[in-house]
């Protein structure tokens, strides 16, 4: 059925966008975020009808509020926070000039259920209300959800656009052909070889704690074969690249040791991946998206081989 085809292909993007927001917000790297604000100016025009503006394009760090509708008398906090602190914070800036203007808040990465049955405190007395002015990620679902086709094929169609799908096979395959070959080539620290055993791929995923990478596992652990003919490819040359940019990877799993969660050490894997690569002398400069997510495609493959994060089976049997 269509409307599930394209309900399915929304939810994962949205999911996906809420978590690597939520992944790069805990490392600090924050670049992503500001354009999540125009991403969701678009997002919500297109939902509601709103003529919504970046008011941070006209006046920079506009106090309380980033999206503004004069037309239809909106103003929109956009944030990566989801406390009641930070939107009594934004109601008590200098809003004055808002006065009968309707206040929603963007949860961009986190959950806001629990701030719906709150009360605020609103000085300037802006038209808002917790129970239906607060959105996040699952809320947006909810209303797509009830659309009618033609209304969530649009959305649809927006998100494919905007968070742009997976790049033609033929042409991964060739960027991971190349990647493999110049992390193969590269002087990585010698890392202890590791033997895969069986197991189960979700019970590693819990095992290890890991939440928010799940998203990245799930998206790219279905090229598994496709890194395995590639590796293959290479052995039967005589050149076995599988074992050095393996190790490798591992590598920088290793020197991580027990620093930061589990999550965020799984996105400081594959950063570090990238950092090698772009520094190589080998490298001849693709397109950063593209270069991410055959880096991201690598290292999941690097966790479903046991390369990276414990085996929960020998782990088991290690410390019964």
């Amino acid at each position: 059925m269509n409307r599930q085809k394209y309900f399915n292909f929304i939810e994962e993007k949205l999911i996906l966008l809420a978590t690597r927001l939520k992944m790069l917000g805990g490392l600090n790297i924050l670049d992503m975020h500001l354009h999540t604000e125009n991403f969701y100016l678009s997002f919500f025009n297109l939902l509601f009808g709103w003529e919504l503006k970046n008011l941070n394009a006209v006046q920079q760090n506009a106090p309380g509020i980033d999206l503004l509708d004069s037309k239809n008398k909106i103003v929109i906090q956009v944030s990566a926070t989801a406390t009641k602190q930070k939107i009594e914070s934004a109601l008590n800036k200098d809003l004055s000039a808002y006065k009968g203007y309707y206040f929603k808040f963007i949860s961009i990465c986190k959950d806001a259920e629990h701030l719906r049955s709150q009360s605020f405190l609103n000085p300037h007395k802006l038209t808002f209300s917790a129970a239906t002015d607060i959105f996040d990620v699952e809320s947006l679902l909810l209303k797509i959800n009830a659309m009618n086709i033609d209304q969530i094929k649009s959305v649809y169609e927006f998100l494919k656009k905007e968070l742009k799908n997976e790049p033609d096979p033929e042409k991964v395959e060739s960027n991971l052909t190349t990647i493999i070959n110049i992390l193969s080539k590269e002087n990585w620290r010698q890392a202890e070889n590791f033997e895969t055993a069986p197991y189960d791929i979700e019970a590693k995923i819990e095992w290890n704690q890991l939440v928010n990478a799940r998203a990245f596992i799930d998206d790219y652990k279905i090229h598994y074969s496709r890194i395995d003919k590639i590796y293959q490819d290479f052995d039967k040359q005589g050149a076995n690249k599988s074992l050095s940019v393996l190790d490798g990877i591992r590598a920088e799993y290793v020197a991580l040791g027990e620093v930061g969660s589990p999550d965020q050490r799984f996105l400081t894997i594959i950063d570090g991946v990238i950092k090698k690569i772009q520094a190589s002398l080998n490298y001849e400069p693709i397109a950063q998206e593209e270069l991410e997510m055959c880096v991201r495609i690598l290292v999941v493959d690097a966790f479903i081989r046991c390369k990276i994060f414990k085996n929960p089976l020998t782990e088991t049997n290690a410390h019964p």
